[in-house]
């Protein structure tokens, strides 16, 4: 019965978790053999300013790699 947690930073739409719940699905079925009806996909959503990287928070991150690109 695998279980798959996925953690993102808040933003993406239906669609995309859709597609992450199915591709991941399909990769353990064809990778390991599993049953779909037992596998579980789990995602989280966490606000940028609640998820760090490079020593800030995302939201600080994002602002910063924006005004670099300028």
């Amino acid at each position: 019965m695998p279980y798959v947690n996925i953690k993102l930073t808040s933003g993406v739409t239906q669609e995309q978790k859709d597609t992450l719940i199915a591709g991941v699905t399909e990769l353990l079925v064809r990778t390991l053999g599993k049953d779909p009806e037992k596998t579980f996909v789990l995602i989280d959503e966490v606000e940028p300013g609640n998820w760090g990287v490079a020593g800030v928070s995302t939201t600080v991150y994002r602002q910063r790699k924006k005004a670099a690109a300028k």
